[in-house]
C-alpha cells in the first residue's frame, strides 16, 4: 500500500538543538554573537600562552547569554578560574542574567551581575584590569568616544561587535 502525502506542512529541521534561556549550548544566542568568534579565539591565544585564570567583563551584558556562555567556555577549554562581570542599566535584564548564573553553579566560575552606570564601573575597573572587555558596540546616551576610552583602561583586549582590538596593555 503506498502512503498518501500529508497535507500538514511540517516545521523546518534545525540545524541543531534549540538555545536554552542563557544561550548554553549548541545552537545558543551566544555563539551566534557577532563577538563569539574573536572572543572564542582570544580565549585559546590566552589559554596556549600558559594563563589558567581569566576575568571577562560584559558592559551592556543585557540578560548575560554571552558572559555565561564565555565563562563555561573557558572553564572546558581548561581555565582553573573564570570570573566575570556584566554590567547593564536595565534591572529586567541584569534580574535574567543573574537567575541564569545561579542556574549554572560551577565551582570554577564566578559571575556577578549589576545595575550600574557603565562608565562609573568601567572606572571602578581600571585599577585591576580585566584580560577582556565585551561591548555591543553602542552607546546609550553616551559618547561612543568616552566608552571606548573607558573600555580600554578597564581591560587589556577589547572585542565589540565592530572589530576586535588587539592591542594589550601592561
Amino acid at each position: 500500500m503506498i502512503a498518501k502525502p500529508s497535507r500538514t506542512a511540517r516545521a523546518p529541521r534545525r540545524a541543531s538543538p534549540p538555545a536554552n534561556s542563557h544561550g548554553i549550548g549548541q545552537g545558543g544566542r551566544a555563539a551566534h554573537d557577532s563577538r563569539w568568534t574573536a572572543l572564542a579565539q582570544l580565549l585559546e591565544e590566552l589559554r596556549d600562552a600558559g594563563r589558567r585564570s581569566i576575568r571577562i567583563i560584559d558592559a551592556d551584558c543585557g540578560a548575560g547569554c554571552l558572559l555565561i556562555h564565555a565563562a563555561h567556555h573557558a572553564r572546558a577549554f581548561g581555565f582553573t578560574a573564570v570570573e566575570g562581570r556584566g554590567i547593564d542599566g536595565v534591572p529586567q535584564l541584569v534580574g535574567r542574567a543573574r537567575a541564569a548564573a545561579a542556574r549554572l553553579a560551577n565551582p570554577g566560575v564566578g559571575l556577578r551581575f549589576e545595575m550600574a552606570d557603565l562608565l562609573v564601573a568601567l572606572d571602578q575597573e581600571a585599577e585591576f584590569p580585566a584580560d577582556i572587555a565585551l561591548w555591543r558596540g553602542k552607546p546609550a546616551g553616551l559618547e561612543e568616544a568616552r566608552v571606548v576610552e573607558a573600555l580600554h583602561r578597564a581591560a587589556r583586549r577589547v572585542i565589540t561587535d565592530r572589530s576586535v582590538d588587539a592591542e594589550t596593555y601592561a
